[in-house]
């Protein structure tokens, strides 16, 4: 309404919202979500195997148009790829059976690094990795290189992968 009263025209707040919403300009706008303050956990290689993890999805499409996501698993100490899960839909509830399939056939890490995902902040996840004793380590929104070593990875995996073949399904 002030900008349309500076710029010249005589119209009242009545008018201007009754145009407003003709026009279908009254969708609400989506809050930011509010994540809780990241520290920073300084990207160093693990002593042994199993103490580090990295999580971290991918998107691509089928020859046919339609997207599927993977799930990569790689261990920060020799940045061996433990896990591929690749589906149309991996819901935080696969996350967490993908892990514990992981476990039961590597044993437990200490930490797992993952960046802020709707999968990877759900309250699922988190209530497993405390019974599990196992400490999630969220990076810092919009700083990927704080989990480099699976970025590294899905550089490659992109590469020599998804971008060399068609997948139909």
């Amino acid at each position: 309404t002030d900008y349309l009263r500076h710029q010249g025209y005589p119209w009242n707040h009545k008018r201007i919202r009754r145009v407003y919403r003709a026009l279908s300009l009254h969708l609400q706008r989506k809050p930011k979500k509010r994540l809780p303050v990241r520290t920073v956990h300084p990207l160093v290689v693990p002593n042994q195997a199993n103490q580090t993890w990295s999580l971290d999805f991918m998107s691509d499409t089928l020859s046919d148009g339609r997207t599927f996501r993977t799930l990569n698993v790689l261990d920060d100490f020799n940045r061996e790829a433990l896990w591929i899960e690749v589906d149309t839909s991996l819901p935080a509830e696969r996350v967490v059976k993908v892990l514990e399939q992981l476990i039961f056939w590597r044993g437990k890490p200490a930490h797992l690094r993952m960046d802020n995902g709707p999968e990877l902040i759900s309250q699922r996840l988190e209530t497993w990795a405390r019974q599990q004793q196992i400490e999630l380590r969220h990076i810092q929104p919009g700083k990927p290189a704080q989990n480099a070593y699976v970025e590294r990875f899905n550089r490659t995996y992109r590469e020599d992968i998804l971008d060399a073949y068609l997948f139909d399904n």
